[in-house]
């Protein structure tokens, strides 16, 4: 078995059973509710020994062939909670043993099912619904199939699979035998209601009504209920984490031998080293895998670069207990585990995790995981902290760096492994040097970079890759307060070629832009970005001779894109700037949720009221590429007029709110951001 499967599928299981086990240490109280008392069976004829072999014969058939769907629906109407080996043995005991419940003598099902199936299933999946529901999850009263030296797992489902589980779990037996016929079965409620009274169900119109509730609230997963692997336990996954306890048991009888052997000849016994740490699971029950871990070189050898190529360091990584506790906190809540999930960030278990770092960086342990987009940051304090992020096709930039600890010094962070060099800059002082950056191993020092509160420091991490990657390839990351930097970007203004995508936001021009679009636009820029912000583009999307002589200025789109796939933008005016002081860019509009300055949306338009030195007031517009024509309604009235250089300039009061419109060369009307 590989590291990340460690199981072996089962279908079917099959196992006679040999005798009642113990009885757990444990037992999960069920949910009150009526118990569901066997219906009396009504007197039925006795058949010939001919008819009642051939009635078996059909109840076997029905079984056998079924067994797969009736395991599944005995599964979901039995108890869950945390020991899923044993509702997985039951599961197969309840179906067997139907065949022993069902009655050869009389009808095979009840008339008033009506002919949606065989009668003989009908009859066997009335036993199973029977047994489920009237056995509780106790080895002692339902004898199980034996299986030594290995516990059985159902293969973990998506988040909304394990959702359903655990709301299941909390519902009656009632409810979830409605549940596993109205859903899993796909019967009419009538139907539902008719084989709920035939078995023992005092109320079934209130556990239909149970069900439905429960069935409202996990649609996406009721969809693939008869398809999921969380529920399916003819295809298990097996795992012998008993063995280390008898490995540990063994031990101890052999230690405590060898101590009265030791006394009974006056020696002092010698310490054996301490038994191994049993494999960590999740809340319900499962075993979990150990998490994989990519080769040192694994991201030289490849063509994607992202946190799947990341090796595992950290001076921690061989300290299983703490992976384990890592693993389970993110296997599912925990009320000793504080847990954030950064803005888009889907909640829930990994499918298998991979190892990026387990160390001390403050002095505190740190585990870092990575599984199917995300990534996973477990922090043990005072309280242990776990912290998801999106982080879905990462690249080299947006996988080159994640903050592992923050301090009031700031944060700590952790490189990519083809980072080559690193350094600081402020954004606000765009000639001022870099500075260099020491990362053993990866790890930097505590660095400064949310500013000060105000716009007169904007530090950001300026990363270079390795040759291996990219030849000079240098680029911006900007911490936004979470668990990953956003990446900086420039497109410069358009110069009559085809438009192409962002740039790294390294070059002169770009600087100069960045210190002035970092600071000063609410709901736009690094400081106001926030967790869960993939990357963000100052695109200056024209250039505009203001009037009376005054120089040019830069109509500047700054968008932010988030790693769920929104984003907002906001439009600006960057007057000239011959001191270069990085004065505060005028704001002209915004959307929070739009896709406009992305690249599915590069048709953009905006205005504002602008004073010369003279004191004349005059209102200035601006598009992009595409733009023809503009019109304008309100504080100031223009009819359509052309715009060669897809710029105007018009005096008028100086105040008011303008509608403005704009015609693009497709014949398309655009408007500004609102």
């Amino acid at each position: 078995m590989n590291g990340r499967e460690a199981a072996t599928p089962v279908a079917p299981i099959a196992l006679e059973p040999s005798g009642p086990e113990q009885p757990p240490r444990k037992v999960r109280q069920e949910p009150r509710g009526p118990a569901a008392a066997a219906p009396p069976r009504t007197a039925a004829r006795r058949l010939p020994g001919a008819a009642r072999r051939a009635r078996l014969k059909e109840h076997e058939a029905a079984l056998v062939g079924g067994y797969r769907e009736l395991a599944r629906l005995a599964y979901l109407v039995l108890p869950g909670g945390t020991d899923r080996h044993h509702r997985i043995l039951a599961a197969h005991a309840v179906v067997q043993q139907a065949l022993r419940a069902a009655p050869p003598d009389g009808p095979a099902a009840d008339p008033s099912t009506g002919p949606y199936e065989g009668r003989a299933h009908e009859t066997v999946r009335l036993q199973v619904l029977r047994g489920a529901l009237a056995r509780p999850l106790r080895r002692r009263l339902l004898p199980l199939p034996r299986l030594w030296g290995l516990r059985l797992f159902t293969a973990a489902g998506s988040p909304e699979d394990l959702a359903l589980d655990q709301e299941l779990a909390r519902a009656t037996p009632h409810a979830r035998a409605g549940y596993a016929l109205r859903v899993l079965e796909g019967l009419p409620s009538d139907r539902v209601v008719a084989l709920l009274d035939l078995a023992g169900v005092p109320d079934p119109g209130r556990a239909l009504a149970e069900a439905e509730a429960i069935h409202a609230g996990h649609r996406a997963a009721g969809r693939d209920l008869d398809r999921s692997p969380e529920f399916d336990p003819c295809a298990v996954r097996a795992q012998p984490t008993d063995l280390l306890r008898r490995r540990a048991k063994g031990r101890l009888l052999a230690a405590a031998a060898a101590a009265v052997l030791a006394a009974a000849v006056g020696l002092s016994p010698a310490q054996g080293p301490a038994p191994a740490p049993q494999a960590a699971a999740d809340q319900a029950g499962r075993a979990l895998p150990p998490p994989r871990r990519a080769a040192a070189d694994d991201w030289r050898r490849t063509a994607r670069l992202d946190f799947g190529v990341w090796p595992a360091r950290g001076d921690l990584t061989a300290d299983r207990a703490l992976l384990g506790r890592a693993a389970a906190a993110w296997a599912g809540p925990s009320p000793q585990v504080r847990r954030t999930t950064e803005p888009g960030t889907p909640d829930g278990p990994p499918g298998a995790a991979q190892l990026l770092y387990a160390g001390r960086p403050d002095g505190t342990a740190v585990v870092v995981l990575y599984g199917e987009g995300r990534l996973a940051r477990y922090t043990e304090g005072p309280q242990p902290e776990l912290t998801l992020a999106r982080a879905d096709d990462a690249d080299v930039t947006t996988a080159a760096a994640l903050a592992l600890t923050r301090t009031a010094e700031g944060a700590r962070y952790l490189l990519a492994p083809w980072v080559d060099a690193a350094d600081t800059r402020d954004l606000r002082t765009p000639d001022a040097a870099a500075r260099p950056v020491p990362h053993p191993d990866g790890l930097t020092p505590p660095l400064a970079l949310t500013g000060d509160g105000s716009c007169a420091r904007r530090p950001v991490l300026q990363l270079r890759s390795s040759p291996v990657v990219a030849e000079q390839h240098a680029f911006l990351l900007a911490d936004v307060g979470g668990l990953l930097p956003a990446h900086l970007t420039w497109t410069p203004p358009p110069d009559g070629s085809p438009a192409r995508p962002p740039r790294e936001a390294t070059g002169p021009e770009a600087l100069a832009a960045w210190a002035r679009t970092s600071c000063g636009l609410p709901g736009a820029g690094p400081a106001d970005a926030g967790p869960g912000t993939r990357a963000l583009n100052t695109w200056a999307f024209a250039t505009q001779q203001l009037p009376e002589g005054e120089g040019a200025a830069t109509w500047v789109c700054v968008r932010r894109d988030r790693w769920d796939g929104g984003g907002s933008a906001a439009t600006a005016l960057l007057l000239p700037d011959p001191r270069r002081t990085s004065p505060a860019p005028l704001r002209t509009g915004g959307a929070p949720e739009t896709r406009a300055c992305s690249r599915f949306d590069q048709n953009v338009l905006a205005a504002t009221w602008w004073r010369g030195k003279s004191g004349r007031s005059y209102l200035l517009m601006a598009g992009s590429r595409r733009l023809v024509s503009m019109s304008a309604t309100g504080a100031l009235t223009m009819p359509e007029t052309k715009a060669p250089a897809r710029a105007l300039a018009v005096p008028g009061a100086g105040q008011g709110e303008v509608r403005l419109t704009g015609l693009l060369d497709t014949g398309a009307r655009i408007g500004t951001l609102q």
